[in-house]
């Protein structure tokens, strides 16, 4: 693969399984003598490994089928209210059961055309009021009281060196959101962003390659917001616990995403956030679980949600995360997540697309289903491709329309992910 101002190399290709993006890296932890307290759990000892977290991606519940509907026919009669939707119809070949949902963007079977969503990027801080001080046998962690904060505004040297070192500004230069010449497998994709260049390449066989985009800009960066999490809600595991560069947060779920819904997002209409956009609430070194300080549940590193009805508003927390070694497959850091996310809100924006079963893949040890490109791919190696400001980006390899709902694909050169992992379709329904 190429990039304009740098090179972008396809390399060889090793299977995970880890959704919302929760981590579970196996994560080892040195726990160092001084840091046991006295009388604390016999089992936190010195020298314990403790495994490495996995990364999921969280799934948010859908909306109601009736909100979706509403949304699909308002944005059909008055296109400016809500994002660019198009329904898509297929007959899967796996299990032969009619399917349909909603994508953003244009219809690319029928004639397609080229569309542009404003998105928003919004550098969360967070504040959490505990601080992690052990790890046991059974994977819970000890805390106390403190305050540590997590800001992807500033530089994080510890992690980054002294240049391309500012989280934010790395993700705005990344090719999510700026422009790189992308070719697959000889067949070149355009100079454009690379969720872009994975739904041109997604549907190759049937789109209008002249005229086919779906591309995120203009691009806006707000003012930071702080998120004060409360003391039961969110903990921390130091980097003096870890061994690791830097502090990783760990912030409850339910809690941050009832956050957002209630108080966050209605804040941001006066900034401009409408359900006619895409914000990205974007932190640095910070995980999701519940309960948070049990790491048995750790750690999802995003996910594309919603809320509101007649529109929908959706968007995406994700994680720019730097803390190599914390997750089990060090492909997982800086826009791999933010790859994952754009992804999979792109194809199921609402989180209600249906497909045939499918699983014991990526992320999932069981079955799903629906059409969540990113999950049977989850911690795969990446396409890396390095930007003219000379920072190697990490971006999660994202599986095609047809290998949910079957042979024969319609994706480029036959395949049925973008980086040819899959060469073949799922397979018979998941069971």
């Amino acid at each position: 693969m190429h990039v304009s101002g740098g090179n972008l190399r396809r390399e060889g290709n090793i299977q995970m399984k880890s959704k919302l993006t929760a981590f579970f890296s196996c994560v080892t932890l040195i726990l160092c003598s001084a840091a046991i307290a006295v009388g604390q759990d016999q089992a936190e000892t010195q020298g314990r490994h403790i495994p490495k977290m996995k990364a999921y991606s969280w799934m948010k519940p859908g909306p109601d089928r009736s909100q979706v509907e509403a949304t699909k026919n308002l944005a059909a009669t008055n296109s400016g209210k809500t994002l660019p939707l198009w329904t898509f119809s297929t007959r899967s070949s796996r299990d032969d059961n009619d399917y349909s949902g909603v994508m953003v963007g244009r219809d690319p079977f029928n004639g397609g055309g080229s569309v542009s969503i404003p998105t928003y990027i919004v550098p969360v801080i967070i504040k959490t009021h505990t601080i992690g001080t052990g790890v046991n046998s059974k994977r819970i962690i000890s805390t106390k009281p403190g305050v540590t904060t997590f800001d992807p505004t500033l530089a994080d040297k510890a992690c980054l060196g002294t240049s391309n070192n500012v989280p934010v500004t790395l993700f705005e230069e990344s090719p999510l959101l700026q422009s790189a010449l992308f070719d697959f497998g000889g067949s070149v994709m355009g100079t454009t962003q690379y969720i872009d260049a994975f739904q041109r390449a997604n549907f190759w066989r049937v789109d209008d390659h002249d005229r086919y985009h779906v591309l995120l800009g203009p691009v806006k960066t707000l003012k930071p917001i702080v998120i004060n999490v409360p003391a039961n809600d969110g903990t921390t595991l130091p980097a003096s616990l870890t061994g690791l560069c830097a502090t990783e947060g760990i912030v409850d779920i339910n809690w941050f995403d009832a956050y957002l819904d209630s108080t966050v997002i209605p804040a941001l209409v006066s900034e401009g956030v409408n359900p006619s956009n895409f914000p990205i609430f974007l932190v640095h070194d910070v995980v999701w679980a519940s309960p948070v300080t049990n790491l048995n549940d750790c750690c999802y590193i995003g996910y594309h949600g919603y809320t509101g009805s007649n529109p929908i508003q959706t968007y995406s927390p994700m994680d720019f995360d730097n803390n190599q070694g914390f997750f089990f497959n060090p492909e997982i850091r800086d826009s791999y997540v933010p790859a994952h996310e754009i992804g999979e809100w792109m194809n199921d924006p609402f989180v209600t697309n249906p497909t045939p079963l499918w699983g014991h893949v990526g992320q999932q040890p069981g079955c799903q289903g629906n059409l969540e490109v990113g999950d049977p791919l989850t911690g795969t190696e990446s396409l890396r491709v390095v930007m003219s400001n000379g920072f190697t980006y990490h971006l999660q390899e994202l599986t095609f329309f047809s290998w949910f709902f079957g042979a024969p694909s319609i994706g480029i050169h036959g395949w049925f992910s973008d980086n040819a992992t899959f060469l073949t379709d799922a397979g018979p329904p998941c069971h």
